[in-house]
């Protein structure tokens, strides 16, 4: 069964979709050029950008101690199989 829409929810979709396709081209510009300083900055000083990516994630949702906590308790893991290498 095909849904038949109003002219006004055709009228919201069309506005919603062509808002959301800007939006979209916005980030994937702001993405590569966030890419582009990251590895540059990387290079600089002799970093992985993975490392600075990994910086950037943790710091935006705040999460530092919680995967502190999380590489503490593989720590222990690693020591009580003799797999940690100091």
């Amino acid at each position: 069964m095909t849904r038949a829409f109003s002219e006004s929810e055709i009228t919201k979709l069309k506005q919603i979709i062509q808002e959301g396709i800007q939006v979209t081209a916005e980030l994937e510009t702001l993405r590569g050029g966030l890419s582009d300083t990251v590895k540059a900055i990387a290079e600089e000083l002799d970093l992985k950008p993975v490392v600075i990516n990994k910086a950037i994630k943790i710091a935006y949702k705040n999460e530092f101690a919680k995967v502190k906590d999380g590489f503490n308790e593989v720590e222990e893991v690693l020591h009580a199989v003799g797999r940690a290498t100091e």
